[in-house]
């Protein structure tokens, strides 16, 4: 078949600008054939060049810390836990495929994160998520939400990783444009680590794992753009996933590591061979000679284009060591898994590939690839006139409900405060015996087996925080992250993130990014976390309303004692409850706001980074020293929600509480202030002076709220709600929306 001729216009219609394509051809000396525009195109969209974020990321602190890779040198983040271990985790988006195809977007989206992890070296043993959907009244929000957990439940299930924790929120703006993040977390020996490079000419370069097909061409450009009704029309841009071949994948990927066969190992994930071809090879100061009628094919008649532009699921390429090559095919024979030379290592730099004993590409590596000749822009930012406006809201005008025990039930049912069972008994949460707290809690902790140690991990981020105040959103995203890895008994290692944001080209958008950014670079600076890599997932957009910013954070923290893992739930009665930290009656881009009022109104609460540290700081050392029966950070809906959630997470075990709040000056401003830095701790009452005396030499404000016990819940006398009423509304919210009974 002939290959179309290369013209502007059809270099345009692949995504490409008038300057990048005059760019190409004057780096080439030519005009570039269809294939390696095709390429070019796929290369340079924003979501495998980052070509509008990668300036701004380049910001934020990407080493230090425990890290043994810096962020973006390998597939994903590699941590060192000591006792000659490391984790290896990651999040990134799968939005745009979800938006039109939500259970093959969602499921490819874990097996996609899931390659990076097992790529390293390292076996996954825990999944997370950070899901945003509209409004739960909209039959069409139902059907992507149902989609994409069932999307999410089945490939993990199927794979056999733990799906322990995540997050979902609901709000209009998601309503055309649903996110949905995927995290993954792996432990590897620290000897027994891959790379993703391609090195040592003469070297084989092997296909693995599954035959590919016409799935999945142009994804990467297609998620560089905003959803819109020829959306639909790119359901082929969505691949199939098959977790079953993945498990194959997985174990044979690790026997070749562990023998020492090879150089160096990628996943093919957006753009597909293209993309591993070229950015191992650039890597590795290296070029590569392959040879496409050597690739399995699982269609007839596929062109060179298709072949290299191809995102079908479950496919790696192997850089081998020379003489190993027969050994990596057996292995994988064995594991019943596609596995073809296709070519080699060269030392010339340039990505050669022949089809049909015609020359199709000829392009040096290093202007495909980020951080090579990749474009890399700064966009025009301006301040958006709605933060202003916003921010001068007059709160003193909103009326005090008359029934305080009312507006808490409202909040305390509202979608994104209750609890999102119906989301996790889809998933298997246990498998591999490693998970010690599952979903539900304020972060999912797994044991490291063969140590006494464990980790902790939690997706986190305020979307309404973030569009009331980028920078503090920002913030507040890695601080709770953090605060709630430390509620677990965790010390914060390490973050991944990924940012889901609107079109970089329009000012405001960009404005917002760059504050964000500005935002977690201070936070991750301040509690030690270094930034491992993760993903920007732009455009996310359509025509009737674009997402609000959501940064959203994967935190990575580590418990060195196994008795030092904490939990929500109060234990005992007769414990006395307190709030460490101090209420200033913050309400703008509250819970409250949003379910009683239908407002997102005001400035994002402050965030003191350096109290913060130190609230989180005291905390482990009140855990360790034995002072803490449960802990449960603040967030949505206020202490009354956080109070209410500790009577019943453990359902099993529910135990009622009476206490008295301090308040300000409103009591609804004080009972659903969302102020950071704050946390609900129980403690023995037996050891509650010796508590107080510790909290005082170390300066931090802890308030005494009352007492565990009794079969509700009773809030200075305005609140008085059974544990059973707490269990339904809590845990009936969802399942009733979605028409099941729980």
């Amino acid at each position: 078949m002939k290959e179309p001729e290369v013209t502007l216009e059809l270099a345009i219609e692949h995504g490409l600008t008038e300057e990048e394509f005059n760019w190409i051809c004057e780096r080439l000396g030519r005009t570039p054939n269809y294939t390696e525009l095709g390429i070019f195109s796929v290369m340079w969209s924003e979501h495998c060049s980052y070509k509008n974020s990668i300036a701004q990321i380049k910001t934020l602190p990407r080493s230090g810390g425990r890290l043994l890779v810096g962020a973006g040198e390998e597939n994903a983040g590699l941590v060192d836990i000591g006792d000659g271990y490391a984790v290896a985790f990651k999040i990134e988006s799968h939005n745009h495929p979800s938006a039109v195809e939500p259970y093959q977007g969602a499921a490819t989206g874990v097996g996609g994160i899931l390659r990076d992890i097992f790529t390293m070296g390292a076996r996954p043993i825990a999944a997370l998520n950070s899901l945003r959907f509209g409004s739960l009244d909209d039959p069409h929000t139902r059907y992507l939400f149902e989609g994409v957990v069932k999307g999410i439940g089945d490939y993990g299930n199927a794979f056999g990783v733990p799906t322990v924790g995540g997050e979902v929120y609901f709000d209009k703006s998601y309503t055309d444009n649903p996110l949905v993040n995927a995290m993954a977390v792996g432990i590897v020996r620290t000897d027994r680590t891959a790379s993703a490079i391609a090195k040592g000419a003469g070297n084989p370069v092997l296909i693995v794992g599954s035959s590919t097909g016409r799935d999945g061409i142009h994804g990467a450009t297609f998620a560089s753009e905003e959803i819109s009704e020829k959306s639909e029309s790119k359901r082929p841009s969505v691949q199939v996933g098959d977790p079953f071949t993945e498990k194959l994948l997985l174990e044979a990927t690790l026997e070749i590591i562990k023998n020492d066969w090879i150089v160096g190992i990628q996943d093919m994930g957006a753009a597909g061979i293209s993309c591993s071809t070229s950015e191992m090879s650039e890597k590795g100061n290296a070029g590569m000679k392959i040879n496409l009628d050597k690739v399995p094919l699982r269609e007839k008649g596929m062109s060179a284009y298709e072949i290299m532009l191809s995102e079908s699921q479950e496919r790696m390429l192997v850089v081998a060591k020379k003489g190993y090559e027969d050994k990596i095919i057996e292995t994988f024979a064995k594991w019943d898994l596609h596995c073809e030379v296709i070519g080699e290592v060269t030392e010339d730099g340039i990505l050669d590939a022949e089809y049909g004993n015609d020359e199709k590409v000829k392009i040096p590596a290093f202007e495909l690839v980020l951080g090579g000749g990749a474009p890399v822009y700064i966009r025009e930012t301006k301040k958006p006139g709605y933060i202003d406006e916003k921010h001068s809201y007059d709160f003193s005008k909103l009326p005090v409900p008359e029934d305080i025990r009312k507006v808490f039930e409202k909040i305390f049912s509202s979608p994104n405060v209750a609890s999102k069972r119906w989301v996790y008994e889809q998933y298997d949460s246990m498998v591999r015996t490693n998970t010690i707290v599952g979903p539900g809690s304020d972060a999912a902790v797994i044991w490291v087996k063969e140590t006494n140690k464990a980790l902790a991990v939690k997706t986190d981020g305020n979307a309404r925080y973030t569009y009331l105040n980028p920078r503090k959103g920002g913030k507040i995203a890695v601080a709770e992250s953090a605060r709630n890895v430390v509620c677990s008994g965790a010390l914060p290692l390490a973050i991944t993130n990924c940012l889901n944001f609107g079109n970089p080209y329009k000012p405001e958008v960009y404005w917002t990014f760059t504050e964000a950014v500005a935002g977690i670079g201070d936070a991750c600076r301040a509690f030690d976390t270094p930034v491992t890599g993760g993903n920007v997932s732009f455009y996310n957009e359509s025509p009737n309303t674009a997402v609000y910013p959501t940064p959203v954070i994967g935190m990575l923290g580590l418990i060195e004692k196994l008795d030092n893992i904490t939990t929500a739930d109060f234990k005992n009665a007769g414990d006395v409850i307190y709030q460490i930290g101090e209420d200033k009656e913050e309400v703008g881009g509250s819970e409250y706001l949003y379910s009683y009022f239908d407002l997102v109104e005001g400035d994002a609460p402050d965030i003191d980074l350096e109290k913060e540290k130190n609230i989180q700081k005291f905390l482990l050392s009140a855990i360790d020293s034995g002072f803490i029966n449960s802990a449960h950070d603040v967030s949505e809906g206020g202490i009354a929600v956080a109070l209410a959630e500790c009577c019943i997470i453990n359902d099993e075990k529910p135990i009622g509480a009476k206490v008295e709040i301090p308040v300000k000056s409103r009591i609804d401003f004080s009972l659903f202030s969302e102020t950071q830095s704050r946390i609900i701790v129980t403690v023995p009452a037996n050891k509650a002076n010796q508590f107080e005396k510790y909290a005082g030499e170390k300066n931090i404000p802890v308030v005494k709220l009352g007492t565990t016990g009794g079969d509700s819940l009773k809030i200075n006398g305005v609140i008085d709600v059974s544990l059973e009423k707490l269990k339904e509304l809590y845990y009936n919210t969802i399942p009733g929306k979605m028409q099941y009974a729980v």
